[in-house]
């Protein structure tokens, strides 16, 4: 949220104005239920729905606790159709490793602990987000949820209500 304020000062009297608006673009967010790799998904798009979705150079990295944990992103830009398209794993697997003496000369690895990291929390079931920005509104979402659903590797699909989103700072991919 942008908040402007702007004190005018006058010889008699004092007046701010507050200018208080969110400014975000539009965007709709297809939640996708899938077990296969993230590469994997976008191959099955591009195939399935006549899209060309390639990775980026760039993963999304979050740091917390010391810990840098990435998201695989992969993106589509249709720029006859000014659409954006951004496929995004919601899940980030880490282990954390811990050496345990063996009583040898060298220290055994232990397996250690697996920590799941989610880009949004608040949709833990969820394997992957797809984001669509488009400047007209020209995307029949039914069809494409219809699409989605008839891959046979996706178990389920469906648009995920941008005011049920807590942590919407996760994201933002420009």
């Amino acid at each position: 949220m942008l908040e402007i304020a702007i004190e005018i000062n006058l010889p008699m009297a004092n007046h701010k104005l507050i200018y208080d608006e969110e400014f975000e673009e539009p965007f709709t967010l297809i939640a996708i239920h899938c077990t296969e790799e993230d590469y994997k998904v976008a191959y099955l798009m591009n195939k399935n729905l006549n899209t060309r979705f390639k990775r980026r150079r760039v993963d999304i990295d979050f740091t917390s606790g010391g810990l840098v944990t990435t998201f695989p992103i992969f993106d589509f830009i249709d720029e006859t159709n000014y659409n954006q398209f951004y496929l995004v794993s919601n899940k980030c697997r880490t282990i954390d490793a811990t050496l345990q003496s063996s009583g040898g000369l060298f220290a055994a690895e232990d397996a250690g602990k697996a920590k799941d990291h989610f880009l949004l929390p608040e949709f833990r079931k969820v394997d992957y987000f797809l984001k669509i920005y488009s400047d007209f509104e020209n995307i029949p979402l039914s069809t494409l949820i219809t699409e989605l659903k008839k891959m046979k590797q996706v178990i389920s699909a469906y648009v995920v209500e941008t005011d049920m989103i807590k942590s919407k700072n996760n994201i933002i991919f420009d």
